[in-house]
């Protein structure tokens, strides 16, 4: 069948979103290539109501830009704005059912591969642990796996906003097809990020994964503690020592030390700049300027060019306000997504979409207490297109505009 003029926006959509799973320069240019075509098609762009406080943040981050006039330092985060297209792509090129659960198998299939090849990392990683006879907690939490990013957090939290996509397709889609196949890719996914040993994503994910539950069957909700449980009783390759270390941190190996710092620094500069900040991307040059009365040297080992917390890090580095701004785009799909699911009519074959993107958005607010994660462009974009895709259902189910 011949590719339709009209269909070509949806197409270059689609791989964009998919293709922030695995390469973020593809993605940036298969962006650019769907806004050019979404403009020569003169497809109807969709304004979803987010638009009002994403605006706010973006002006907020440009009045800190200019008052703090690190022009050159802050591009970058300026230049990150070109991403956040995704998301009215997605709400404005997806137009029926059937392409928004398709792009969710998309998805699913990437994310496989990269769980797969992660696996893979694991299980060398393992293997050169005991070859060197090295304790092999001590040896992999420094270098975990990654998949096809370049950071295990990274890699982490795309398995989890997939993984919430699989749940609420294969819990809420009136459309059984590829199920089973999902529920094979749901648990490769669940053994990857289990592997990669990432506790705050591991929080995020159950925040965002008893939500499903909950709105699915509550009495399934037994199974998050049960397989907390288990991992932490058997252990495996000491995962469970990875819980624990939570609430007893292996010294310095473990990031609870320094996460604290983190945020008593990002304290102190909130309170030295609480409307305007210190200016995008400064906190990497002027951390040690602001460290807390008392602090003794050397801080502890850990990585100090972000304040790894999403609610401290934009408040100290372009104000309150725009941190309060950007806690509202957070929250609005909460509002929009749920007001129309309980207008939906029964048997909506869009419902998974709006629940996969709440249950998106709870685990990045619960995810971003203990990292910078919607300032990773990889899952940035990711994030931003299942909420293109709830503002499609949104669409679809109030003006009649979808078919199935």
């Amino acid at each position: 069948m011949a590719l339709r003029r009209e269909e070509i926006p949806l197409y270059l959509t689609g791989a964009a979103a998919v293709s922030a799973l695995i390469s973020i320069a593809a993605c940036e240019i298969l962006i650019g290539a769907a806004i050019v075509a979404m403009l020569v098609t003169r497809t109807a762009w969709r304004m979803p109501p987010i638009c009002l406080p994403l605006m706010l943040f973006v002006a907020g981050t440009f009045v800190s830009l200019i008052a703090n006039g690190h022009y050159y330092q802050g591009w970058p985060q300026i230049k990150k704005f070109y991403v956040y297209a995704i998301l009215f792509l997605v709400a404005s090129a997806f137009r029926t059912a059937g392409q928004l659960r398709f792009l969710a198998v998309c998805w699913a299939g990437a994310a496989a591969l990269s769980a797969a090849w992660a696996l893979n990392q694991f299980y060398n990683k393992y293997e050169d642990a005991v070859e060197a006879h090295q304790d092999f907690y001590h040896a992999y939490v420094a270098d975990r796996i990654t998949g096809f990013t370049t950071h295990w957090m990274t890699f982490s939290e795309q398995m989890m906003l997939v993984l919430l996509v699989i749940g609420a397709v294969v819990f809420f889609s009136t459309d059984r097809r590829w199920t089973g196949w999902l529920i094979g890719i749901g648990a490769l996914l669940s053994v990857a990020l289990i592997a990669a040993e990432t506790r705050s994503v591991w929080f995020a994910t159950a925040a965002g994964g008893a939500y499903l539950l909950w709105f699915w069957k509550r009495w399934a909700l037994i199974a998050l503690p049960v397989l907390a449980a288990i991992i932490l009783l058997a252990n495996p390759f000491e995962i469970g020592d990875r819980v624990i270390s939570a609430f007893r941190p292996n010294g310095e190996l473990d990031s609870n030390a320094h996460r604290r710092m983190c945020r008593l620094i990002g304290y102190e500069m909130i309170k030295a700049h609480p409307f305007i900040g210190i200016g995008p991307e400064e906190v990497a040059s002027q951390y040690l300027n602001y460290l807390p009365p008392g602090t003794r040297l050397p801080l502890p080992a850990g990585y100090y060019l972000h304040l790894h917390n999403i609610y401290i890090h934009y408040a100290a580095e372009l104000g309150i306000p725009a941190m309060l701004a950007m806690v509202w785009t957070l929250l609005r799909p909460l509002y929009d997504f749920s007001r129309v699911l309980w207008r939906a009519p029964p048997g909506s074959p869009l419902k998974w979409a709006l629940h996969a993107g709440i249950a998106a958005v709870i685990a990045i607010l619960a995810g971003g207490y203990y990292e910078k994660n919607i300032g990773d462009s990889h899952v940035l974009v990711l994030f931003l297109a299942i909420i293109g895709c709830g503002y499609a259902a949104v669409a679809c189910i109030e003006e009649t505009q979808c078919k199935a």
